[in-house]
């Protein structure tokens, strides 16, 4: 999720465990041969085995059209050492879609096809490549031949976002699409799309007949859903407060001043969807955007929730 669930963000989110496996945000690659530290920008785990610092395996996105320069692409970032390398056709930004990148390209299912087997030519054999799409970009008519394409070009596993590019990200997702998709295909597949609970979890495997669930904005709201829906408990907010001075500290390098509190603030407004005190915070800061007057806003307050929940 570009824009959001950053290195930063998975480091947070997967300390609380039921995590199995991340995928980046999209590497874009638009007819140029990138340079190293273009991967390690969006996927430092690169530099530590491709796993985040709590040991959960990364693997990282790539976002293009032109197979030759994805391939190529993908055999440079290969020798870095990921532990996997995801294809994405489901990016719904109109930028990115503007330039065939994303979701647009589920209109084209050949060149779906050229592309993954271009990348799954190109790299190690032992190395997953995997795909993520959505149910299509304006409608749902080439689901089912752009994931047999993306089969058959020889990707390992495939995520379906249960939304096409037009419906976005407004609820509902159609996990009922994702049976036919399903028995059309022997890879796994992997649902995804508005899993905001432990019950939206339980229903999403029961009307998709998926075993495996990606979470997206649901893990951003709930750190603790993952977890949860192993059955391993939820996490609270005793467990999630003392991760924000430590992703306030993390995100400090990573940006711009004047976009450090925008960080922060953008993750509150996701964890005031569950947690009372994360709404108390993210109160006290939303119009705030010096760091200073940030951390003199809402630090000496989480201080002062933590110390009431251990009274």
């Amino acid at each position: 999720m570009e824009g959001l669930l950053d290195h930063v963000l998975r480091d947070m989110l997967t300390r609380l465990g039921g995590v199995d496996l991340c995928v980046t945000e999209f590497v874009r690659v638009s007819g140029t041969l990138l340079p190293n530290k273009t991967f390690y920008r969006i996927a430092p785990e690169l530099l530590h085995g491709s796993r985040t610092p709590s040991g959960v395996p990364v693997r990282v996105q790539l976002l293009g059209s032109d197979p030759v320069c994805m391939a190529e692409n993908a055999a440079k970032l290969a020798a870095l050492g990921p532990l996997g390398i995801d294809l994405n056709f489901g990016c719904p930004a109109k930028t990115v879609n503007r330039h065939r990148g994303g979701a647009v390209l589920l209109d084209e299912p050949e060149t779906v096809h050229a592309i993954v087997a271009a990348v799954r030519s190109a790299v190690p054999a032992h190395l997953p490549v995997t795909a993520k799409m959505r149910l299509g970009y304006t409608d749902r008519s080439r689901k089912l031949e752009c994931a047999q394409a993306i089969e058959a070009a020889g990707a390992a596993e495939l995520v379906v976002h249960a939304r096409t590019k037009t419906d976005g990200y407004r609820p509902p997702a159609y996990w009922e699409e994702l049976p036919a998709i399903r028995e059309a295909i022997n890879i796994p597949l992997i649902a995804n799309g508005e899993i905001w609970t432990v019950g939206d979890f339980q229903r999403c495997r029961t009307v998709s007949g998926c075993d495996d669930i990606m979470l997206g904005r649901g893990m951003v709201a709930a750190p603790g859903l993952a977890r949860a829906a192993k059955g391993e408990g939820d996490a609270s907010w005793s467990e999630v407060a003392p991760l924000l001075p430590l992703f306030w500290e993390k995100v400090e390098p990573e940006v711009l001043p004047k976009h450090r509190a925008g960080r922060l603030k953008q993750w509150l407004a996701y964890l005031r969807k569950i947690y009372p005190e994360a709404d108390e915070l993210f109160l006290r800061c939303r119009t705030l955007v010096d760091p200073a007057e940030v951390e003199q806003a809402v630090f000496p307050a989480l201080d002062k929730q933590t110390a009431a929940s251990h009274a």
